[in-house]
């Protein structure tokens, strides 16, 4: 694979869809970043590769502008002594080295394009790493804790329609029917004859105590 579809992959891969399909994110984020940083190490490997191709055409571009200047003044300096037969040989040597300077300068062109787009590409690339190394345990902390969230919510479900979970219910229902039993046992049953004697005893007791409060709020107010 090349360095560009590497890039590409990287650039357009989707972290969170990649997370949820993998069995390991902490170890899937940690190849993914190690991947980058490969990639990274390459492209900025490239970049310095193809600037040193760029200065080394520009200066033999300038060698050569050098050269077919120095031919155009011997073409003049022919002519200026008579020697038009040596003034046309060193025109058409100037010529074929003003054709080399064009093809030079479209050579330098293309290596200032490919310089610039790498730089581009490294940028974008310095970026979705520290991002992803930023995000990095964020994302596996959700990704665990989403994992525990699910299998929690499995056992909850599995747990609502076990045959324990049956047999709770049923126990909690009966018990409920025993308390509700407990309580109509003395529903509706005629007071005994020494229930009636207790009350009798209680109410006498209660009004003793009444009078005797009574006396000493009277008591108090006498003083006072």
């Amino acid at each position: 694979m090349g360095i560009f579809s590497r890039f590409r992959d990287i650039v357009n891969s989707n972290i969170n869809s990649m997370l949820e399909k993998a069995e390991d994110p902490e170890k899937l984020i940690k190849l993914m970043i190690q991947e980058m940083e490969d990639t990274l190490v390459e492209m900025k490997a490239s970049c310095a590769s193809a600037m040193a191709n760029k200065a080394g055409l520009k200066r033999s571009l300038e060698e050569l502008r050098d050269k077919a200047e120095n031919w155009g003044a011997k073409a003049r300096l022919a002519m200026e002594k008579g020697r038009e037969d040596l003034a046309r040989e060193a025109l058409a040597e100037r010529k074929g080295l003003l054709e080399e300077v064009e093809n030079r300068e479209r050579e330098v062109a293309h290596f200032e394009d490919l310089v610039e787009q790498y730089q581009k590409d490294i940028r974008q690339l310095e970026e979705k790493l520290e991002g992803a190394r930023h995000k990095h345990q964020i994302l596996v902390q959700r990704h665990i804790h989403a994992q525990k969230r699910k299998v929690a919510q499995t056992r909850i479900r599995k747990a609502e329609t076990s045959d324990a979970f049956t047999r709770f219910e049923q126990f909690e229902a009966r018990i409920d029917r025993m308390e509700a039993s407990a309580d109509l046992v003395n529903y509706g049953r005629k007071p005994t004859l020494e229930d009636e004697f207790d009350k009798l005893e209680r109410d006498d007791r209660v009004e003793a105590e009444l009078e005797a409060l009574k006396k000493e709020i009277e008591a108090r107010k006498t003083k006072s």
